[in-house]
């Protein structure tokens, strides 16, 4: 087992907890388990996992101060798994760090690919900026050259305003996971800017209706209700 991707649970409900592991096991992965925050924390620096599934209601801290810990120190990947489904909750916790939320009761199928993008973003360069700047990112017939700051679909340039390429570039380098938006107005255009989306909405409009083949049926740039986007890693065939 030594040799397995570890992925740590942190979950106090025994019978998911047990799905979990299952679920893991069959699909080739190691797994450790811990149904409490302070031991989760103590497996977290001792073990080094590979991934967190983490639940935020836990007898004995929330969740979300286990993201605030980890991510204090280490970019291991974190998914919760979580009964809130407020958007508020999501948003808090995406806001935090963790990388990806998924409400209960979810499906093995969208669990498993949900790790597959966790553990896929610790091993390419789309997690250091520095490193991707100097590279692309491709999906589907979408290409965002982060070198040359250019966006081609199909091969023909994309003609982006400098202020829909800098989205484009955000959301691309952390192509698969969910950007807040509060994340991507913060990163954009500083604390300053506030809380108010309609920029971003005005802008993602306009990205839409130059990239998606159906600006109302996006293939490429998703939107998180109430939270805010993430650009596919994987275009579904």
């Amino acid at each position: 087992m030594s040799s397995k991707l570890k992925i740590l649970i942190v979950e106090d409900d025994s019978g998911i907890c047990s799905f979990l592991e299952t679920t893991l096991a069959s699909n080739g992965y190691g797994y450790l388990t811990s149904s409490n925050g302070k031991a989760a924390l103590c497996m977290v620096s001792s073990h080094c996992p590979d991934c967190i599934l983490l639940d935020l209601g836990l007898p004995d801290m929330d969740g979300n101060e286990i993201i605030r810990s980890v991510r204090s120190w280490s970019k291991i990947p974190i998914i919760v798994i979580s009964a809130r489904t407020s958007e508020s909750d999501k948003a808090t916790a995406l806001d935090l760090g963790a990388d990806d939320y998924l409400s209960k009761p979810f499906g093995t199928v969208e669990l498993l690919a949900r790790i597959r993008t966790a553990l896929r973003h610790t091993r390419t360069s789309s997690s250091d900026s520095e490193v991707a700047l100097t590279e692309s990112f491709h999906v589907g017939d979408l290409c965002i050259d982060f070198k040359k700051r250019r966006v081609s679909l199909g091969g023909i340039d994309v003609p982006l305003t400098p202020n829909e390429y800098r989205i484009v570039e955000l959301l691309g380098l952390h192509a698969g996971q969910v950007m807040t938006y509060k994340q991507m107005l913060t990163s954009l255009w500083g604390p300053s800017i506030g809380s108010d989306n309609k920029l971003l909405r005005v802008h993602m409009t306009s990205i839409r209706h130059k990239i998606e083949p159906n600006p109302n049926e996006p293939m490429y740039f998703m939107t998180e209700v109430g939270v805010g986007y993430r650009l596919v890693d994987e275009v579904e065939s």
